[in-house]
């Protein structure tokens, strides 16, 4: 094994089982088991694959994945969270900002760009972890020089014209603690000196080019441009007061990016993003052709597709740290699909989502759960929040009921957005608390069934009302 290979083992590759993983995204989602599974197989099966080796190691190619599912449902959120659970680069997009080549729009081949970005972020950030006692110990030593500085060598520009090297001392800076520098030292290894101010000079942060090149295949362009520019012009730097604490910050992280070797982290970086990427392409079905007509509107979202096509099947695209081939990327794509069908993509492009994950829509005992059992369940955030008061919230276990059931109800009477309703639900019937937190008096509230049919109940009747505030 390279140490290139060593390095992808280390970052992309999840060593859970199926699981293992399916209980990590159970803390996080209720139900959806079929897709959690689907989701745990596909990243074990990039684990086998690593295992394997010559020949069949680069024929066995991930099995994308189609979830289908109405909005709120926990499609996002399973790749949102799986984003967090994986050590892979991974990047979320919507078909529907890419447009056809030579419209304007978004140039499909800018997801693997921002794929090879995530992945040498990550890569740097592990190798600037593995200097940070160095670049601790160099920060020390600049804050030193500040605190404590040393004369400089002047030498006689003439010198080297008649042949005489004469250096002589510069007279440094009156120095803040004339002590000496082991003594300052001292007390900075023991942290007394944190709170003081020095000036500390800074590179300044080169400013993106926003808005240059916008759009089509002008990005990677726009890119390449800027870091080009960037390497000629010299990195001014400006002077800064600052506490020793965070200078010891700036000084660590400017002394770690000295100690990383970008060229290194660049081709690392382009094959961890290719054989260990995740792209979750969602509104997949807003690039579908209804029903197999072709005109207007039609032709472009077809066209999109056709773009889409060859980074799914598996191609080479440039980017500023290199080639990435596409073969070994994991693509997940999601869609409500209401009024097209999966079976409105073009052909070839729903061959290359071999497995297909329907998503159930959300029942009352299921919105029961989102309120109460997640470990970033809604009524768990809200009394966080509010704790922040001193209001301290607590709700019947009938209210969470009724809650439950009202999401239903506004859900089948009006748009069926699935678990987002709870969030306008409960936004609704704590803003009178909410806004009165800072002044109430009492500040233990109890929230029980009579409490939310008092705040909710008339707009929920009133269908012309709920259409507006539900």
């Amino acid at each position: 094994m390279t140490e290139i290979e060593k390095k992808i083992a280390e970052i992309g590759v999840n060593e859970q089982t199926p699981r293992e993983i399916v209980a990590e995204l159970d803390k996080y989602i209720v139900g959806q088991a079929e897709a959690k599974r689907s989701v745990a197989i596909a990243l074990r099966n990039r684990w086998r694959s690593r295992q394997l080796t010559g020949a069949m190691q680069e024929e066995v190619i991930p099995k994308n994945i189609l979830m289908i599912g109405s909005t709120g449902v926990g499609k996002t959120e399973i790749a949102r969270r799986l984003a967090k659970l994986v050590k892979a680069p991974f990047v979320k997009v919507e078909a529907t900002k890419f447009t056809e080549v030579g419209y304007v729009g978004r140039d499909v081949e800018s997801i693997i760009r921002d794929l090879a970005e995530t992945a040498v972020r990550m890569v740097r950030q592990q190798r600037m972890e593995a200097v940070k006692e160095k670049a601790e110990e160099l920060a020390v030593e600049r804050i030193l020089d500040v605190l404590v500085p040393q004369p400089k060598k002047s030498q006689n520009p003439l010198g080297k014209l008649f042949g005489t090297t004469e250096e002589e001392d510069e007279q440094p800076a009156e120095p803040k603690y004339p002590a000496g520098r082991d003594w300052v030292k001292k007390r900075l290894d023991k942290g007394e000196l944190e709170e003081e101010t020095i000036e500390i000079d800074v590179e300044e942060q080169s400013k993106p080019m926003v808005g240059m090149f916008a759009g089509s295949s002008l990005e990677g362009m726009g890119d390449n441009l800027q870091d080009m520019i960037g390497s000629l012009m010299p990195k001014s730097r400006k002077k800064r007061k600052v506490t020793v604490a965070q200078a010891r910050k700036i000084f660590a992280q400017e002394e770690a990016a000295k100690l990383v070797d970008m060229d290194a982290v660049a081709e690392e970086a382009v094959k961890v993003a290719e054989h260990t990427g995740i792209v979750f392409l969602d509104e997949i079905d807003k690039v579908a052709v209804k029903g197999g007509t072709s005109g207007g509107a039609d032709v472009s979202r077809e066209g999109v597709q056709r773009d889409i096509l060859p980074i799914v099947e598996g191609s080479t695209v440039m980017t500023k740290y290199g080639q990435v081939k596409t073969d070994h990327v994991l693509f997940i794509a999601a869609g409500a699909f209401h009024t097209a069908k999966p079976s409105d993509l073009i052909p070839e492009l729903q061959g290359r989502f071999p497995i297909r994950v329907e998503l159930k829509s959300l029942r009352k005992e299921d919105f029961e759960k989102i309120l109460t059992e997640p470990q970033n369940a809604l009524i768990k955030q809200y009394e966080a929040l509010l704790a922040t008061e001193g209001v301290t919230i607590e709700f019947r276990p009938e209210a969470i009921s009724r809650l439950a059931q009202l999401a239903c109800d506004v859900n089948e009477s009006a748009e069926d957005i699935g678990a987002r309703r709870l969030h306008t639900l409960l936004e609704k019937l704590l803003e009178e608390v909410s806004f009165d937190a800072p002044e109430l008096e009492e500040k233990h509230v109890v929230i029980d069934e009579a409490y939310v049919d008092k705040r909710l109940s008339d707009i929920v009747v009133n269908r012309d009302l709920s259409q507006f505030i539900l």
